[in-house]
C-alpha cells in the first residue's frame, strides 16, 4: 500500500511538473524548466540528477531495482524527464544536449520494452516511434542500433532487424558468424510470423545462403 501511495504521488507531481515545463518551454524559460526537471530528478530517484545522466543504462537498471526487480516506473518516469530536456535543449540550439539526451531517452524506453515493463505512465513503444523519428535525421551510435537490432527481432520487425543487421555489418562491429545467428533465430519462426515481419522465408533462406557463401571467398 505505501508503495502504491508513493507511485500515485510521484506520477501525480510528474504530471504537474510536465505541464509546469510545458508552460515555462511556451513563455521561452528554458533555463527554468531546465532547472524544474533537475530538481524533480534530484528529489525523487535516490541519486543526484547529474549521477543519473552518467550512468549507463546497465547501471542505472542495477540502482533501479530491488531484490532483483527493476523498478520499471522509476525508469519510465526518468525517460520521460530526459526527454523533456532534450526538447528543451533543442528549443534554443543546444544540438549536442538535445541529440545526447534523446538518444538517452531512447535508450531507456528500448530497454523498458524488453523488460516489458506496464506503461504506467507512458506507452514505451509509443515514445520509441516518436523518437526514432525525430532522430531521424542523425547517424545513432553504434551501441543503440546494437539495442535496437535486439528489440526490433524481439518485437517481430524482422526487415528492420535486418537493415541494423546490415549497418552494423558495413560498420565492422558485427561479425558473420553474429549475423548468420541472427538469420538462424528467424528461420526458427513461423512462416506466418516471418511474412508479418517483412521478411519471407525465403529471403531470409537466400541472405544466409549469400553470407555463408562470401565467408568462404
Amino acid at each position: 500500500m505505501f508503495q502504491r501511495d508513493y507511485f500515485m504521488r510521484m506520477i501525480e507531481e510528474m504530471t504537474q511538473v510536465l505541464a509546469q515545463v510545458l508552460g515555462l518551454r511556451q513563455e521561452r524559460k528554458i533555463e527554468e524548466a531546465l532547472l524544474v526537471i533537475d530538481e524533480l530528478l534530484d528529489k525523487h530517484f535516490r541519486l543526484s540528477s547529474n549521477l543519473i545522466r552518467s550512468l549507463s543504462d546497465d547501471d542505472l537498471i542495477k540502482v533501479m531495482s530491488t531484490n532483483g526487480v527493476v523498478e520499471t516506473d522509476h525508469l519510465q518516469a526518468i525517460a520521460v524527464l530526459i526527454k523533456q530536456e532534450a526538447l528543451l535543449h533543442g528549443d534554443i540550439g543546444r544540438e549536442k544536449e538535445c541529440y545526447d539526451s534523446y538518444v538517452r531517452s531512447l535508450r531507456l524506453f528500448v530497454r523498458l520494452s524488453l523488460l516489458n515493463a506496464e506503461p504506467t505512465i507512458v506507452e514505451p513503444r509509443e515514445q520509441i516511434a516518436e523518437l526514432l523519428e525525430l532522430l531521424s535525421p542523425f547517424e545513432l551510435p553504434i551501441p543503440t542500433k546494437r539495442l535496437l537490432m535486439e528489440w526490433y527481432e524481439t518485437e517481430g520487425k524482422y526487415d528492420q532487424t535486418e537493415n541494423v543487421m546490415h549497418e552494423l555489418l558495413e560498420a565492422n562491429v558485427l561479425t558473420a558468424a553474429d549475423a548468420i545467428g541472427t538469420y538462424q533465430r528467424l528461420l526458427s519462426q513461423s512462416d506466418e510470423l516471418l511474412t508479418a515481419g517483412g521478411l519471407p522465408r525465403e529471403e531470409v533462406e537466400q541472405a544466409l545462403a549469400d553470407i555463408k557463401g562470401a565467408m568462404k571467398e
